[in-house]
C-alpha cells in the first residue's frame, strides 16, 4: 500500500499538498540572518519610576523622540530599534539611516534590512557592504558585533546573494564567526558549520567536523544543533552510535520546540517498540502546519521543520496501518501517508526503505 501511495504522490500535482507545505524543494542555499545581539537594551527606568514595562508604546515613543532631539545618542538608536521590534520598518529605516555613520548597531540593522528587503526594496549589495564594514572593523565600539557580522558575510557568500557565490569564502567567514566554538562567537555560525560539513557530494563533506560543530553549538545553546546531534547519535553519523545520548538530545530539543527533533523522537520510540509514546509524539508533530512560522519561532531551517512534520506523519500512519499503540485504521493511515509525502517525499521514501529492510 505504501509503495503505491509513494508512486502516486510523485505523479500528483503540487496543488494536492496542504497549503502550508512548500510547493517545491526548500533551497539548500537559504539561511536566516544573525539577529542583533541584545547588548544595548532599553533602560527606561531612569525616565519613569514605573519602568518601561508600565509604559504604553505611545509614551515610550514620545520619550525616545524627545531624548533623541536633545542629542542622546543611545536614544537615537533605541528609537530605531523600538520601530524595528514593532515592525514599523519604514520609520526604523529612517532612524537607522540618520545615525549609521556614528552607530555600528544602526549600520548592522541597516545591513540586515537591505540584504533581506525588510521594510525596503532588497539591495543585497548595499546590505553586504554594510555588514562587511562591521566584520572588518577595528573599532572597539564594533567589537561585540564582529562575529555576528562575520556570520552574515559568510551567509552572503554561501547564498551568492549580494556577492559572487563561494563556498570557500563562506566557510572562511563562518569559521571566523564561530570563534573556535566559544560562547562569544556566533552560535548560528557554529550550527551552520555543522550543516555545511554534512552535505554529501560536496568537497567540504566531513562528518567528524559536522559532529564537532554541532556539539559545540549545542553546548552554547543552539536548538537546531541539539536536534541534529541527537540524530547523529541515533544513527552513528560522524560519532559513535549512542541511544542514550540520542534520546537525551532529541527529548530536550523536542521539548524546546525543535520540530525535526520531535519527528525523530517519534522514530526513536518506534524503533524501540515504545509504541504508545511513538504514536502520541508522532500525531502531535504530524498535526503541525505552519512551516515558516515554526521556523521563525524556533530559529530552525524551514526544510528541517518540514522533514520533522513528515517524520511524525509517517510514523503515525504506520501506527494506524498496523494498529501499533492506536486502534488500527487503514483509511486514516492512507491519509497520513499522503500527508507525510506532501511535506517531504524523500523522508517518506527513506523511512519506507528502512522499515522494509527491518532497520526500524
Amino acid at each position: 500500500m505504501i509503495a503505491q501511495l509513494l508512486s502516486k504522490m510523485a505523479e500528483e500535482e503540487v496543488d494536492r499538498r496542504p497549503l502550508s507545505c512548500p510547493a517545491g524543494p526548500l533551497s539548500d542555499r537559504k539561511l536566516s540572518a544573525e539577529k542583533l545581539p541584545n547588548t544595548r537594551p532599553f533602560s527606561m527606568g531612569a525616565m519613569e519610576e514605573g519602568g518601561e514595562e508600565e509604559m504604553s508604546d505611545e509614551l515610550l515613543e514620545e520619550i525616545l523622540i524627545e531624548r533623541a532631539k536633545d542629542g542622546d545618542s543611545l536614544a537615537k538608536f533605541q528609537l530605531g530599534q523600538f520601530y524595528f521590534e514593532r515592525e514599523i520598518f519604514d520609520k526604523a529605516l529612517i532612524a537607522f539611516e540618520r545615525i549609521k555613520s556614528t552607530d555600528f548597531q544602526a549600520k548592522y540593522q541597516l545591513g540586515v534590512m537591505y540584504y533581506d528587503g525588510i521594510g525596503t526594496k532588497p539591495n543585497p549589495e548595499k546590505g553586504f557592504n554594510f555588514l562587511k564594514e562591521i566584520a572588518q572593523s577595528t573599532s572597539p565600539e564594533a567589537a561585540h558585533l564582529i562575529p555576528f557580522a562575520q556570520y552574515n558575510v559568510g551567509r552572503a557568500y554561501y547564498e551568492g546573494f549580494g556577492i559572487k557565490q563561494s563556498d570557500l569564502e563562506a566557510e572562511r567567514w563562518f569559521l571566523e564567526a564561530a570563534r573556535d566554538g566559544e560562547p562569544t562567537g556566533s552560535i548560528k555560525a557554529q550550527t551552520v558549520l555543522g550543516l555545511f560539513y554534512s552535505r554529501p557530494g560536496e568537497d567540504s563533506f566531513d562528518l567528524q567536523k559536522a559532529y564537532f560543530w554541532h556539539q559545540e553549538a549545542t553546548g552554547n545553546g543552539s536548538l537546531e544543533s541539539q536536534g541534529a546531534l541527537g540524530v547523529m547519535y541515533e544513527y552513528g553519523i560522524g560519532a559513535r552510535r549512542d541511544g542514550e545520548a540520542a534520546f537525551k538530545c532529541l527529548k530536550e530539543a523536542a521539548a524546546r520546540g525543535n520540530v525535526y527533533a520531535q519527528g525523530n523522537l517519534a522514530v526513536h520510540y518506534y524503533r524501540r517498540k515504545l509504541l504508545n509514546k511513538a504514536a502520541d509524539v508522532a500525531k502531535s508533530v504530524g498535526e503541525q502546519e505552519d512551516i515558516e512560522g515554526l521556523a521563525l519561532e524556533t530559529d530552525c531551517l524551514p526544510r528541517y521543520v518540514a522533514k520533522g512534520i513528515a517524520l511524525g506523519c509517517f510514523v503515525f500512519a504506520r501506527c494506524l496501518h498496523h494498529g501499533l499503540g492506536v486502534e488500527k485504521n487503514r483509511e486514516q493511515a492512507k491519509r497520513w501517508y499522503s500527508r507525510a509525502s506532501a511535506f517531504d517525499l524523500e523522508v517518506v521514501a527513506r523511512l519506507q526503505d528502512e522499515m522494509t529492510y527491518g532497520y526500524i
